[in-house]
């Protein structure tokens, strides 16, 4: 199994669940969409520049849409292990969509999108490992926690027929309601996708099945079909429940037992048509999940359709104001909307807990007491020698460096903070051949770390590394190498160093009490060094 998604899913039933792109969408702005061999200019964008990243995809932006309107969504399938899948899943936690990616897609994907004055646009993308998913792998990795959903929603886009179609009968056969978008014509997807017979069999298995009218007419071999028809006969042909046909800024049609007819969309000024059809869908399948009626729930999706078209970016990134804009072009039956997932923030806070206590107990059970006991022999033979100790480090570690200098010192071994990135420029000379060089680096691979570690034993310096990377440069190059590794730091982008400083905290602040003891370090000398506060007052007694 490969390695997974920063947010770890729950056990809990999620309302809607789906299988589909999640893209980061490159957003440019243009007079015009420009044909063959020619060629325009692009405008700026408010802030300046020319391009402007947002979240996208299709099935993505149907979840965040769903989830600011209160339904509980979650994601799976395949992304790289790349800055644009950090970005995306970052997104996720944030609208509180839980997601079970696996990262070993070769990247995450990504579209061009050009804007013209009047909103409409043209679009390139690379699926990458969206369209890396097998059948297989949705069966062996993802089917358990699909079967938590009430309700699958999937598209005809970017990830493979088979892989779709296994999700679909995993679904059905676990009782999940089928939702199905097919966002390109028939001839985007086959052979792109899959064959034709995979195509209609996908279709086929969808309770709610959702085209654009241009789809639907290709699908139908027919040019001028009104959107009703086309949804009356895509219903006869494949069997659904229902039929949603959409018609851009007109609205849709839908047919069904319950409900058949044109809901018309409400007026606003289009900013940017991206993703409206995946709003609109977010906003059907909420009022769904809120108990209205298939023609209430289309008006829903239509206020969500003409709400997204207002701004730039189909997701809703700011979901207050998302809820708040479809509720007030929302012209339905009146209904109370359940509040909005719980703040993803709290969970974040507790999560992060949660890793640096595992990672801390992982490293506790590694610990290698020969490593401590030849760092202590290290420290204590510079010692007899006039030796003196160092603590440096880059970046986050130079913080701790200080911090370790200080403790080290206040508890019997005289330390001071060495600067690494200042080492090579004159400040190596605060150190004397026999000194000993305690060098702080998670990765163990920084250069100017290494580049000043390498100065200090020109110099006649012994090293004792505490870092992550047991095979890396830096402890290639100590004389003593100690354990501060972690799998995991915690936080939506798993980045910043949170999980491995605790770590290598807790490493400088054992070897301290090691070399307490070994000096026999008293109450009284702590006092000696610590008169001060309330600390002082403790250690007089």
């Amino acid at each position: 199994m490969s390695r997974d998604s920063a947010r770890r899913p729950g056990r809990d039933r999620l309302q809607l669940v789906g299988l589909g792109s999640m893209v980061v969408d490159r957003v440019h702005r243009a007079a015009r969409i420009v044909g063959p061999d020619e060629k325009g200019a692009l405008l700026r964008l408010a802030g300046g520049g020319s391009v402007a990243s947002f979240v996208g995809g299709v099935i993505l932006n149907q979840l965040g849409w769903a989830s600011a309107l209160g339904v509980r969504t979650g994601i799976f399938g395949k992304q790289g292990d790349d800055e644009a899948g950090r970005v995306l899943r970052g997104a996720m936690d944030r609208a509180g969509i839980e997601h079970q990616l696996t990262l070993d897609g070769g990247a995450s994907s990504v579209a061009e999108i050009f804007l013209d004055a009047s909103g409409e646009r043209a679009i390139y993308f690379d699926p990458a490992g969206t369209a890396e998913l097998t059948a297989g792998e949705v069966r062996a990795r993802h089917a358990d926690f699909l079967r938590r959903g009430a309700r699958f929603t999937t598209e005809v886009h970017q990830v493979p027929l088979a892989a779709v179609h296994e999700a679909l009968r995993i679904a059905r056969e676990a009782g999940l309601e089928t939702v199905v978008d097919l966002d390109v014509p028939p001839s985007g997807a086959v052979p792109a996708l899959g064959d034709e017979a995979t195509l209609h069999a996908v279709l086929a298995m969808a309770d709610l099945l959702k085209p654009g009218k241009r789809a639907a007419r290709e699908l139908l071999g027919t040019r001028d079909a009104d959107p009703l028809g086309l949804a009356r006969a895509l219903r006869a042909r494949f069997g659904s429940q229902a039929v949603v046909v959409t018609d851009g800024e007109i609205g849709c049609a839908v047919s069904s037992g319950e409900f058949e007819g044109i809901v018309a969309a409400p007026r606003v000024t289009v900013v940017d048509a991206t993703g409206a059809g995946d709003a609109f869908l977010g906003g059907l399948l909420a009022g769904l999940h809120q108990g209205l009626g298939l023609a209430d729930a289309a008006r829903l999706g239509n206020a969500c359709g003409a709400a997204c078209v207002e701004r730039l970016g189909a997701f809703p990134a700011d979901a207050a104001w998302a809820r708040t804009r479809a509720l007030e072009l929302y012209d339905g039956a009146p209904f109370v909307l359940a509040p909005p997932p719980p703040d993803p923030t709290l969970a974040e806070i507790a999560g992060a807990f949660d890793i640096a206590l595992e990672e801390l107990g992982a490293l506790r059970r590694r610990l290698a007491p020969e490593s401590y006991a030849d760092a202590l022999a290290l420290i204590r033979a510079a010692e007899a020698t006039g030796g003196r100790v160092h603590v440096t480090g880059v970046g986050k570690p130079e913080h701790l460096a200080r911090y370790g200098a200080s403790l080290l010192a206040s508890t019997g071994t005289p330390a001071q903070f060495l600067h690494a990135t200042e080492c090579v420029h004159g400040s190596a000379g605060q150190m004397v051949a026999g000194d000993v060089v305690i060098a702080i680096s998670n990765s163990g691979a920084t250069g100017e770390l290494l580049a000043a570690v390498a100065t200090l034993k020109a110099l006649g310096g012994r090293v004792i590394a505490i870092t992550g990377g047991l095979d890396s440069p830096l402890a290639k190059a100590a004389d003593v190498t100690l354990d501060a590794g972690v799998a995991r730091e915690g936080g939506g982008l798993g980045l910043a160093p949170r999980a491995s400083i605790a770590a290598e905290l807790l490493v400088l602040a054992a070897l301290s009490t090691g070399l307490e003891t070994a000096r026999g370090f008293t109450r009284a000398d702590y006092h000696a060094r610590h008169p001060g506060g309330r600390l002082g007052q403790l250690s007089k007694g």
